[in-house]
């Protein structure tokens, strides 16, 4: 049996197993909010999402719609619709399990910029939406996971600019620079692999490759050396169920799963 699925829906499915049941997590819009839809389908369903406006629980009953965050979509049956400036307090006092943002760039230690390529803020390469609330969200989210393509330009030393911290910033740890020692990145899902960070150096480590993939084919497409886990994994693509859910149920106009690269493989 042959499977054929886009980069992006490999991305999806492997961040939503990964998370865990009676949690919570900061949802951004894209794809962590498609994340989160298809683990509360299918592997959570007693998770609560947190929007940075103020949705906190609505359940997932309606398609993906592009457009924005505060819409009905978004907030249907809540069991809270506060300030934005509440939802963000929650997460500062220890409340929210799991954030999840996407990155341009990503180091060794984590940080990730998703505000401006280029060596001038005022005059920049590329200008992203910036944070949003992503600094608060890696800031404070009990474990940060990170999706991104797969690609050698966004594995850098030093990001451009940091718009989200890691585990070090400028050779501090957090806790030198006053963030929550135990929170921080947590896994880095990437378009070809998965990525954790070392508990002793908290450097980017190779802990698992796509089904069909080399660990030399991931390392070759990186900026970075990153750390190699001693038995990396092989990660399976998404099963038929999740690309049912996915493309039926979740984005059945395909305007997040549809994006990157094809894959096919045999079962």
């Amino acid at each position: 049996m042959e499977i054929e699925f886009t980069e992006t829906e490999f991305m999806i499915c492997n961040a939503a197993r990964l998370l865990e049941d009676n949690k919570t997590i900061f949802v951004g819009w894209g794809i962590p909010q498609v994340v989160a839809i298809l683990a509360e389908k299918l592997y959570t369903p007693n998770i609560v999402q947190v929007f940075e406006f103020g949705a906190i629980g609505p359940q997932s009953r309606t398609p993906f719609l592009r457009g924005t965050m505060g819409g009905p979509s978004n907030t249907y049956r809540s069991l809270q619709w506060c300030s934005m400036n509440l939802a963000f307090s929650y997460a500062q006092v220890g409340y929210i399990d799991y954030g999840m943002l996407g990155a341009a760039q990503i180091d060794r230690y984590g940080n990730i910029n998703s505000t401006m390529i280029g060596d001038d803020y005022s005059k920049p390469k590329v200008r992203f939406p910036g944070s949003g609330g992503g600094n608060e969200v890696a800031s404070y989210c009990w474990k940060t996971i990170i999706v991104m393509a797969h690609e050698k330009r966004r594995f850098v030393e030093r990001c451009d600019f940091i718009t989200s911290p890691g585990h070090k910033l400028d050779g501090k740890s957090r806790e030198e620079v006053g963030l929550p020692a135990e929170s921080g990145p947590f896994r880095v899902i990437t378009s070809k692999g998965m990525f954790g960070f070392d508990e002793g150096t908290k450097e980017l480590k190779l802990i698992g490759v796509l089904k069909g993939l080399t660990v030399d084919e991931v390392l070759d497409d990186m900026g970075i050396e990153p750390l190699v886990a001693e038995n990396v994994v092989e990660l399976d693509p998404p099963t038929p169920q999740e690309l049912k859910t996915l493309r039926e149920e979740i984005d059945p106009y395909g305007l997040i799963i549809s994006k990157g690269a094809k894959f096919k493989i045999e079962l």
